[in-house]
C-alpha cells in the first residue's frame, strides 16, 4: 500500500494525557506490536512516512 504524496505539511493533534510527541507511525507500530505482530520492513517504512503526516503533540512539545 503506498500513501499518496501530498503537501509537505505536518498536521499535528494536541493530546493531553500524552507527555511527548508521538508520530502515527509510532503509535500503530506501539499497538500492533502489543498484539503480537511482529514488524517487517515495508511496516518500518510506512511508519516513517506516516510519522512525517501526524504528530499527536503532548504536554512538553506544545507550541508557544
Amino acid at each position: 500500500m503506498r500513501l499518496p504524496r501530498q503537501s509537505s505539511s505536518v498536521v499535528r493533534v494536541p493530546v493531553p494525557f500524552v507527555r511527548k510527541d508521538v508520530g502515527l507511525g509510532d503509535a500503530l507500530k506501539a499497538l500492533t506490536s502489543a498484539m503480537g505482530v511482529k514488524p517487517c520492513s515495508p511496516c518500518a517504512e510506512r511508519a516513517a512516512r506516516l510519522n512525517q503526516r501526524m504528530v499527536f503533540t503532548g504536554r512538553d512539545g506544545r507550541r508557544s
